[in-house]
């Protein structure tokens, strides 16, 4: 058994700007073959409770393909651009790092002792800029001091922080604008609904299977109980619905069939509107063409003939 001699109870909170920010300096620093990554300084508010990654700034980092505790990191370079972003800025303090993982690696403890200079306790946040799942790229660490029970030296660890992605007003009107050029004009608003709703469905079933996994190993033995998770868990099913109760399964079934009766009435309308107007449309061409028929069946008027100018003077006489 083991226990930590602090638990960490803050939440980060990422900004889109920075995640744009991360993937542009992952896209112009390594290709898209390569499975490097690279390396950045996060800016922010952290207040205890709730830690603000509002900007970033890219590092120049090198790493040993082979060997992951063979690495570079410029820290003069770390204090220079802090030091004009502070000029920008006084609000955004240095409160961690990102590294594009997308999983935490043997060296990433040095490199955290490494920012220990610039803040006490550094975040490090692992920013997944190719996800093969649907969800947040973002998992946020702290690392701490894990104290063993039977005496021996304590042991560095991370300890995962809660993570979620949340921006100002603004940021959210910039990164719609920077989506709306991506998006395929070719497709209709109802398949890109649809697709979302689908990939929605995806990320629900592969939280679900990892829930089933957890609970699998926990109850073969294969995995401590931990009864944070238990109680998080406890929570999420005491939010589900009894469907066994008679009354909630006659009420989602009268929800159900009054939003089924309003598209019901919604294609009838629909369905009348559009005979009418193919009615109104029939007859409007069948009085043009009455008409047009009526114009052509009648008769010329011939112009009246000019009399000789003779005949008008002996007629004058």
């Amino acid at each position: 058994m083991s226990k930590k001699d602090q638990i960490f109870q803050a939440t980060a909170i990422v900004h889109p700007l920075v995640l744009l920010s991360v993937a542009d300096h992952h896209a112009r620093s390594v290709s898209r073959t390569s499975h490097k990554r690279v390396i950045g300084a996060l800016l922010g508010q952290d207040n205890g409770k709730t830690i603000n990654v509002a900007n970033s700034f890219g590092i120049p980092f090198e790493e040993d393909d082979k060997d992951s505790k063979s690495w570079f990191l410029d820290h003069n370079y770390v204090q220079e651009m802090y030091d004009m972003f502070r000029k920008v800025n006084a609000k955004e303090r240095l409160i961690g790092w990102y590294h594009t993982g997308p999983k935490l690696r043997a060296s990433d403890q040095e490199i955290n002792d490494l920012f220990k200079r610039f803040v006490a306790r550094p975040l490090m946040v692992i920013v997944d800029v190719r996800p093969q799942t649907v969800g947040i790229p973002t998992d946020a660490y702290i690392a701490v001091d894990e104290i063993k029970d039977d005496g021996t030296e304590t042991v560095k660890t991370f300890v995962h922080v809660p993570s979620a992605i949340e921006g100002e007003e603004a940021e959210e009107i910039g990164v719609e604008h920077l989506l709306r050029d991506i998006k395929d004009s070719t497709t209709t608003t109802l398949a890109t609904r649809v697709a979302e709703q689908l990939a929605s469905l995806r990320g629900l079933q592969s939280r679900l299977s990892d829930i089933q996994k957890y609970l699998v190993d926990v109850s073969q033995g294969t995995m401590p109980v931990d009864h944070k998770i238990v109680y998080h868990l406890q929570d999420a099913f005491n939010l589900l619905p009894d469907l066994s109760d008679r009354t909630l399964r006659d009420s989602f079934s009268a929800n159900t069939n009054d939003a089924l009766l309003v598209v019901y009435l919604s294609s009838l309308l629909r369905a009348v509107i559009a005979l009418h107007a193919l009615v109104d449309n029939k007859a409007t061409v069948g009085r043009a063409e009455m008409e047009e028929g009526a114009s052509s069946e009648k008769p010329k008027e011939k112009p009246a003939k000019e009399k000789p100018a003779k005949e008008d003077r002996a007629a004058k006489e």
